[in-house]
């Protein structure tokens, strides 16, 4: 343990790595962001806990009355920097050397660098993750690979769009007055400090991805987050340009409002969906009304993920910002062709179904993929950057669309319910060896898709759902599928599978339903 500063201690390893990053400046501007804004953010959570024990008392979200005269308004968001205006084809992933080469050179427009949901946070790859920006910022990230096979970036890249952990979490590594920092700060403090100047001078900016936010009010936040930073370092206000995943529900009736408080630095919305279908079963999880059917039913053309697309599109277009789709999260095969026409397919499809509905540019996985979305997009938008000027005047959407989850013919199935199992202990392992964008079934997997697999289990069995065969889901039922799958799972390699149970059935078997599966888990993680 060391203690840098007056009130910060770091407890993870300090090597010669870590110093590339944990300078004294750097460490000192943590602690400031730290200090001034860890008290509002601790509100804001405990907001969260008012507003869920409301709904857990039957209470609808509905669209804000204190804020009808922001949505009655005219106004607009600044308008997007010239290499944030062609977004049609983001490519996202972790901040790991190999994943972020193959990304920045792989055609995109925009590449996510991602500290969330596909980062599993060890120390080590939090703090690998920032050394690696600041090499790509500065155009000299390289990897040699065990084979010897050498990786390096292009001449031109695709836009680097960082996106840090959530408000709700924590980096346990850092304490300020004893306190572990918001890992919101760490890793927004971090990249901005050592990368913001030289972004500028290179002719781009610093640019962020924002995730789960649930009210306009954390979006505020981070507006005053984003002036104290560029006030710090003296650089102009409006530089920083934040895209906002709208992936939960309760952020989805206040979109408007979102985009207004970040006016000045907002750059559009996103369409986060699985987060999003995370967020409708955990907010309704005691409310057997808003039972969902197998994941893989839960389309973006079943009535409550329509609503809500329409409406991002709409808010965004009215606004002047940025739509932007949801993730292709297919895996080409190397081996298996028939795979691949059918998924591909399948993309394809997705694809022309955002670029038709308004959306100005969408996500894809992996890099074979670009090629299929942009083809899409550029039918559509041809030598145009984006769509906006595309009003869809007769969309209103109300909030009882929004809540509407009947889905015609929908069910939960025998495969249904092992797939969530299965899935769910599958990435959770993954999760805990470091890796937190996992190659599962051709898919690649974050933590979105665990914790859809892992509420769906809770939600059926303390709602007393059935199967399609009318089989009571139980808690017994779950354990000894869970056994099966475990048995089939670590015939060949052990793996961290005993922890990944432990951890799955921490999450199930609670009385109350758990709010994040990243947070108990990252007890279990090797510092």
């Amino acid at each position: 343990m060391t203690q840098t500063l007056k009130g910060l201690e770091v407890s993870g390893k300090i090597d010669a790595l870590s110093k590339e990053v944990l300078t004294d400046d750097a460490l000192a501007f943590l602690t400031s962001l730290q200090n001034r804004f860890n008290s509002a953010r601790e509100s804001l959570l405990s907001q969260r806990i008012k507003r869920q024990a409301e709904i857990d008392r039957g209470a609808k979200p509905d669209f804000l009355k204190e804020t009808q005269a922001i949505r009655a308004a005219n106004w607009k968001v600044t308008d997007a920097p010239p290499d944030l205006q062609d977004r049609r084809v983001e490519i996202t992933g972790p901040v790991e050397k190999k994943m972020m080469i193959n990304a920045l050179n792989s055609g995109a427009n925009v590449f996510m660098a991602d500290f969330e949901d596909s980062l599993s946070p060890t120390w080590e790859n939090i703090i690998q993750g920032q050394v690696n920006l600041k090499e790509a910022v500065r155009h000299q990230l390289s990897f040699v690979s065990p084979e010897g096979k050498n990786y390096k970036l292009n001449d031109a890249v695709a836009t680097l769009v960082v996106r840090p952990r959530g408000w709700h979490l924590y980096e346990n590594h850092v304490k300020v007055d004893g306190k572990p920092m918001s890992a919101s700060l760490f890793d927004f403090g971090l990249y901005f400090f050592h990368n913001a100047n030289e972004l500028i001078r290179r002719g781009s900016g610093p640019y962020f991805y924002l995730p789960k936010l649930e009210s306009h009010l954390e979006a505020r936040l981070w507006n005053d987050v984003f002036n104290f930073a560029q006030d710090t370092l003296k650089i102009p206000r409006g530089t920083v340009r934040a895209t906002v995943l709208i992936e939960t529900i309760l952020a989805a009736f206040e979109m408007e409002e979102i985009l207004y408080e970040l006016k000045d630095h907002a750059a559009g919305l996103n369409a986060g969906r699985w987060d999003y279908i995370f967020s409708m079963i955990k907010k309704f999880s005691n409310q057997s009304e808003f039972l969902l059917p197998d994941r893989a039913q839960v389309t973006m053309n079943v009535p409550f993920m329509k609503a809500y697309c329409q409406l991002l599109v709409k808010t965004c277009h009215d606004r002047g910002a940025h739509a932007m789709g949801g993730m292709a999260a297919f895996i080409p095969s190397r081996k298996d062709i028939e795979i691949n026409k059918v998924a591909i397919a399948k993309v394809h499809e997705d694809k022309e179904r955002e670029a038709h509905l308004g959306f100005d540019g969408t996500w894809v996985a992996h890099p074979d993929l670009v090629p299929v979305a942009k083809e899409v997009f550029d039918k559509v938008l041809g030598k145009e950057p984006h769509q906006k000027d595309k009003q869809i005047e007769k969309v209103t959407v109300s909030a009882a669309e929004l809540l509407n989850t009947k889905i015609p013919a929908a069910e939960i199935t025998d495969s249904g319910l092992n797939s969530n199992i299965d899935v769910a202990l599958q990435y959770i392992e993954s999760w805990l060896r470091g890796i937190g964008a996992a190659a599962i079934y051709n898919l690649m997997e974050d933590a979105a898709t665990a914790e859809i697999a892992r509420a769906q289990l809770w939600q059926w069995i303390n709602n007393k759902a059935r199967l399609n065969n009318g089989q009571l889901i139980t808690l017994a039922d779950y354990r000894t599928r869970r056994d099966a799958l475990l048995a089939k799972l670590t015939a060949t390699a052990p793996g961290r599978f005993n922890e990944a149970k432990e951890i799955l059935d921490g999450l199930v078997e609670n009385k109350t339903f758990v709010e994040f599966m990243t947070i108990p888990a990252y007890r279990y993680l090797k510092q």
